[in-house]
């Protein structure tokens, strides 16, 4: 087995790309190495390092999935972004270029949206610095956030949208809970609810549609208001 460890290092190498400590990734390939050897079969005919690498490189990959996020997206996301990357890879290796999020959705038989969203869930590995600097002529990062000793600033806008949400039906409610709390997928959401990805993508643009002019009338209320007394 210790006549293997350059092959543990290689694939530790190959798949850490800078997102995690390398010398961490690959005690994590060691341990790989040593479940190979364990479960090694010479008599099957297959050399050791053709058996063992396949092994590291799960232990890696699934060390990586489960660690390396700084925020962690729901882990329907996560097996989603494997499954894009993976067909992404070898869509681009027969087209001899790389293919739009229109053409994976189509051969994963997903909708483009979902495609997009796995595909952004990779930012989540290492999210912008609020110190990096934005386009030109644009604040960065931090420059979008309140400043500091103004914790109220968006108090009354968090209000009147909780009061807004209150108003919902509980089966509303419960749709904008599994989608923005739980940061579930459309289809995931469909699936346990019985409905279509189409049916819950309508209801939820209707329910955003309906929140949205109960805030925008709740606010020229209050503007009413301020401009009588």
């Amino acid at each position: 087995m210790l006549d293997h460890l350059n092959l543990a290092k290689s694939i530790a190498a190959r798949y850490s790309a800078h997102t995690h400590d390398l010398d961490d990734v690959r005690q994590v390939a060691y341990m790989g190495l040593i479940k190979a050897a364990r479960g090694y079969d010479e008599e099957k005919g297959v050399s050791f390092p053709a058996y063992a690498a396949p092994t590291i490189a799960g232990e890696v990959k699934r060390y990586l999935r489960d660690h390396c996020w700084v925020v962690r997206p729901p882990r329907p996301i996560q097996d989603m972004r494997r499954q894009v990357l993976a067909r992404t890879e070898e869509m681009t290796q027969a087209l001899q270029r790389t293919p739009s999020p229109e053409e994976v959705a189509e051969d994963l038989s997903m909708e483009p949206c979902q495609v997009r969203e796995a595909l952004m869930a990779g930012t989540s590995k290492r999210p912008d610095s609020l110190d990096a600097p934005a386009g030109e002529g644009r604040d960065g990062l931090q420059g979008s956030l309140s400043s500091i000793g103004c914790p109220t600033d968006k108090l009354e806008d968090v209000l009147a949208l909780r009061n807004a949400i209150r108003s919902l039906n509980a089966e509303d409610r419960h749709l904008l809970y599994r989608r923005y709390y739980r940061e579930e997928t459309q289809s995931t959401i469909a699936e346990a609810l019985g409905m279509s990805q189409m049916q819950v993508s309508r209801k939820l643009s209707k329910i955003l549609v309906a929140l949205q002019t109960q805030l925008l009338d709740s606010q020229a209320h209050l503007q009413d208001g301020t401009g009588q007394s």
